[in-house]
């Protein structure tokens, strides 16, 4: 069963949250929303490898390997984050919209070790779109911002037959302190800073498993970040988890590494209701484009409703991150939030797969368990070279 978020104010009680705009819906002026609504991996990964190359030394982290945000060295002390991301609303109420795209904005800066300092918002509406539904979303974001550490400085708006916004956001880093998707270690341990489950959540009629969710997405990233560069060179390798889900920002980071990620999905921490709606078979429109992307690359003996958790399309989701044991342990008893999702293994030479995500193995699993394979895995060939 498919269906997409029904996100009307009555349903989703908003007005706990944000007040005022009840007669609004701003999911009725869009057809998608949130990070959903980026492209596919396997089109956009196809899409980046056209592009050239930059031969530049400074920077330091560009589309080779691309991450998840540019860094251009300044000095020896100071490095240039850089990254923008927006989407239509998949929320109702203009203030929550504008605080979710500006925390989901400001966590690619935040995954990459770095400090947000500015930001300018980027914006498309249609002609006749509320101005006051407007002005809270840029207040809302503006609000964000601060508390991320930065400023608003500008923006840019054009005219759109559907809303879409989102900031660029600019923050620093010292050139030996980024965090990357690539460096997890055989027996880290990988946690991660919030639930997930965030489309699920929104596809409910209860307003409490809705609203839930809209908090979460709204929480910055900023305390995690910090809490992980307390652990200097503990910390391995870090991530945000997005439209590409649990499985497919795992994945990534897996395939950077040049290891396995085993995710023991008997213990996902999902916000409130996700679990149960991905069990009654309910599926968003991102969860079919995630599973094409990591086909081949996924062993399971997971349930399909925890296969689902995994693979949904995740909207300002949290900090994932591979971390010694022992950095690990300190953050998942800080009461922070943080979970752990699995741990890393050597990256398997053997696997023979007859479906994408439910076939049958070489080697035994364990029950409730989804593999992430950082190497290439050829469907019905036992050795891959």
């Amino acid at each position: 069963m498919s269906r997409d978020p029904d996100t009307s104010p009555a349903a989703t009680g908003t007005a706990k949250i944000s007040a005022g705009f009840e007669d609004l819906k701003l999911t009725e002026w869009t057809s998608c929303g949130g990070c959903a609504a980026k492209w596919g991996a396997s089109l956009l990964s196809d899409l980046v490898a056209e592009f050239p190359v930059s031969a530049d030394p400074r920077l330091l982290v560009g589309l080779a390997p691309f991450d998840d945000a540019a860094i251009y060295r300044v000095s020896d002390e100071v490095a240039l984050v850089s990254t923008t991301d927006f989407f239509p609303p998949l929320v109702d109420h203009p203030s929550d919209f504008g605080a979710i795209a500006a925390a989901n904005a400001c966590s690619d800066v935040f995954a990459m070790g770095g400090q947000v300092v500015m930001a300018v918002n980027v914006a498309a509406f249609p002609e006749e779109f509320p101005r006051d539904a407007i002005a809270a979303i840029f207040a809302a974001a503006a609000e964000v911002v601060a508390l991320a550490g930065g400023s608003v400085a500008g923006g840019h708006t054009i005219r759109n037959p559907e809303p879409i916004f989102g900031l660029a956001v600019q923050g620093v880093v010292h050139p030996d302190k980024i965090f990357r998707k690539g460096g997890a270690q055989p027996g880290d341990v990988v946690i991660l800073s919030k639930p997930i489950g965030t489309a699920l959540a929104l596809t409910s009629d209860d307003h409490e498993i809705r609203a839930a969710a809209i908090t979460g997405m709204r929480a910055l990233n900023r305390a995690a970040a910090e809490r992980l560069r307390t652990y200097g060179d503990a910390v391995h390798a870090v991530t945000d988890v997005t439209g590409y889900g649990l499985a497919g920002h795992g994945w990534e980071m897996a395939e950077r590494s040049g290891v396995r990620l085993v995710i023991a999905t008997a213990d996902l921490q999902a916000y409130p209701g996700a679990a149960q709606i991905a069990d009654a078979g309910i599926r968003t429109g991102g969860d079919p484009r995630n599973r094409d992307y990591l086909a081949g690359h996924v062993t399971s003996s997971a349930t399909p409703g925890a296969e689902a958790l995994c693979f949904d399309p995740q909207t300002s989701g949290g900090l994932l991150a591979a971390l010694s044991p022992e950095a690990a342990a300190d953050a998942l008893a800080s009461g922070e939030g943080w979970w752990q999702v699995g741990v890393i293994e050597a990256g398997s030479r053997w696997s023979c797969c007859s479906e994408p995500f439910r076939g049958a193995q070489s080697e035994p699993f364990i029950e409730n368990e989804l593999h992430l394979l950082g190497h290439q895995v050829v469907v019905g060939i036992d050795e891959v070279g």
